[in-house]
C-alpha cells in the first residue's frame, strides 16, 4: 500500500476515534457549475490578524477543494493597507492565496480618504466604489458572508 494513503488512512480513524464528525454539505452539493461563493471581510490593520483570516480562507478552500469553491476577500477600513503595495506586511501571503484562485478587493472610499488611487494596490487587487456596498450585493447575489 502506498504510504501516503496509508498515512490518510490512518488520520481518518484517528479522527473517527477521536469523535470528531464530518461535515455534511447542504444541497445542491457545490460543482464545478455551481462552487460555493464565500466573500470574507477584512477590515483590521493588524498583520496578524490578516494572516488569521488567511489561514481560515486556506482552511475553507482545502474543505471544499478548490474547484467547488470561490472565495473574494474584500478589504475596506484599515483593513486595505494590507493590499496597498508600498505599506503592506503580507504581500507575499496575498500573491500565494491569488495564486490559488483567491480574489481580492480593496474599497475605493477608503482609498480616496487615504487621499490615494487604484494605482497602488498590490498586482491583481480590483478596486470597487464601496467595500461594503460590494459586500451587500454580493450577499444578495447568494454569497456567503464570513467575517473570521
Amino acid at each position: 500500500m502506498n504510504r501516503r494513503i496509508f498515512l490518510t488512512a490512518i488520520a481518518g480513524l484517528a479522527l473517527g476515534a477521536a469523535g470528531v464528525r464530518e461535515t455534511p454539505l447542504a444541497d445542491p452539493k457545490p460543482s464545478l457549475e455551481a462552487p460555493r461563493r464565500i466573500v470574507v471581510s477584512l477590515s483590521e490593520a493588524d498583520p496578524a490578524r490578516a494572516n488569521a483570516v488567511f489561514s481560515n480562507i486556506i482552511n475553507v478552500q482545502s474543505f471544499y477543494g478548490q474547484d467547488l469553491v470561490r472565495i473574494m476577500v474584500v478589504a475596506y477600513g484599515p483593513g486595505v493597507r494590507h493590499l496597498i503595495a508600498a505599506e503592506t506586511q503580507v504581500a507575499e501571503r496575498v500573491a500565494s492565496l491569488r495564486a490559488y484562485d483567491i480574489e481580492f478587493v480593496a474599497c475605493g472610499a477608503t482609498l480616496d480618504t487615504l487621499g490615494l488611487g487604484s494605482d497602488v494596490v498590490l498586482e491583481g487587487v480590483q478596486v470597487v466604489q464601496n467595500g461594503l456596498p460590494e459586500i451587500v450585493e454580493l450577499v444578495l447575489q447568494g454569497w456567503v458572508h464570513l467575517r473570521p
